[in-house]
């Protein structure tokens, strides 16, 4: 009787503990798969095996995390081996790093325990760390959070010799395994969120609201360079985000570390920043919390009440002033030539075009699509470049008799050299030949 209830005890001790890890919101293991093939792939030359051995080791048997990670970011087979093929000293630098996670695991339970007390309508949600493809940190798919490890525990030791692009070698120069908890818990946050966003102001608060609520929930300052940027430039930062915060165009302040050093991502920054003066001057501070997490930011007059609730600002905002006096400074197409745009009699012998600006713009930065009516009506080959100042744009085309053309400058990439993208979204070109 005695070995029969000593066996129904540890029969529900081992179901409590099968129980708790199921709970487990964190998932590592597809860090120790991807391990597990690379070791396998050194062991052999041939393209085809190792092929075979990533996908029999690592994705076949990953996660569900990894299976959206994979479709997010466009990762498959060819492009993992060709990375460890290339990259030997980068894998082997960043390899203990990435196994360092699992050991992490009770802190990102105990910061979540703690949001779910500071924010009790907290929706359950995963965090997924695997080995991605060089592309992307993380990202979010519904309720889980993607992490690419590969990425997101570089850091200055990282040996990034092998890389000629200089995105990474930025990005791991100001990283720490220390900010990895926060890092995350802002993810986790992200999956709590309404996820439209109108503007930049309503993306910038997005952003930094994460940033806010994860610092509350790890109960520690976090320490990003963004953050220390802009708390020793705060005034100019305020005013120079004021000009833009109307208008989606992220450049100058978001998603940036590629084309920016020292003021990278600063609408993090000022996103955090109105989050805690709201945060500061609201009485109750669960409430709060909530307005932060479940702000509308597709809903331009519930981001500007939140934004002058907040106090960030000390002077009443003048939205139409800050929109007129943006859209005076944006570039505008003035002319084209040696014909006007929608000319019906165009030489055949024409090989420029020449698109001028109302201002000088960037170099080699241009956005040009083709119209609805495709690459048939398509007519420029190549781009020639910069003249009159930087002020026209010079196109190759090469033209068949009586044959209609269509194609688009967008405002993507065209910007003036003060820092404005083009006034217009869209200007179709369009023209005829003789």
């Amino acid at each position: 009787m005695k070995k029969k209830f000593l066996s129904i005890v540890i029969l529900l001790i081992s179901a409590k503990v099968l129980s708790a890890q199921k709970q487990s919101p964190i998932y590592t293991a597809d860090i120790d798969h991807f391990w597990t093939a690379y070791d396998a792939i050194q062991k052999t030359n041939d393209l085809s095996q190792k092929i075979t051995i990533i996908n029999s080791q690592y994705i076949d048997k990953g996660s569900k995390g990894l299976k959206a990670f994979m479709a997010a970011r466009q990762y498959n087979d060819t492009l993992w081996v060709q990375l460890i093929d290339k990259l030997p000293k980068f894998w082997n630098s960043i390899r203990a790093n990435t196994l360092s996670i699992k050991h992490k695991t009770d802190e990102f339970e105990k910061a979540i325990k703690k949001l779910k007390q500071i924010y009790p309508d907290l929706k359950p949600a995963e965090m997924y760390f695997t080995i991605g493809g060089l592309r992307s940190g993380g990202t979010v798919k519904d309720n889980m959070v993607l992490v690419g490890s590969e990425i997101a525990t570089g850091n200055a030791t990282t040996d990034v010799s092998e890389f000629t692009n200089s995105w990474l070698k930025n990005v791991f120069k100001e990283q720490s395994l220390d900010n990895i908890v926060s890092l995350n818990i802002h993810e986790y946050i992200h999956t709590q969120q309404k996820p439209a966003s109108s503007n930049l102001l309503s993306q910038s608060i997005r952003e930094g609201s994460c940033d806010f609520i994860a610092e509350l929930s790890i109960q520690k300052p976090l320490q990003t360079k963004y953050l220390s940027y802009g708390k020793a430039n705060t005034l100019n930062i305020k005013e120079l985000f004021k000009k833009e915060m109307f208008f989606n165009d992220y450049t100058n302040w978001l998603y940036n570390g590629s084309q920016r050093t020292e003021d990278a991502d600063l609408g993090y920054y000022v996103g955090y920043e109105i989050c805690k003066a709201y945060y500061q001057q609201a009485k109750n501070k669960k409430q709060a919390i909530k307005d932060i997490i479940e702000l509308d930011f597709g809903n331009d007059q519930a981001v500007e009440s939140f934004l002058e609730a907040s106090g960030f600002y000390s002077e009443k905002i003048d939205k139409k002033g800050i929109i007129d006096a943006y859209q005076k400074m944006q570039p505008t197409i003035v002319n084209i030539s040696p014909f006007s745009n929608g000319e019906k009699n165009v030489d055949v012998t024409t090989k420029e075009l020449r698109i001028t600006f109302s201002k000088p713009m960037i170099l080699k930065r241009y956005s040009i699509s083709f119209s609805e009516k495709g690459k048939a009506n398509f007519p420029i080959t190549t781009v020639k470049g910069h003249e009159d100042d930087d002020k026209t744009l010079v196109l190759n085309i090469e033209l068949k008799p009586q044959q209609d053309y269509e194609f688009i400058i967008t405002n993507r990439s065209f910007r003036s050299k003060d820092g404005y993208p083009l006034k217009d979204n869209e200007y179709l070109i369009k023209f005829s030949t003789k």
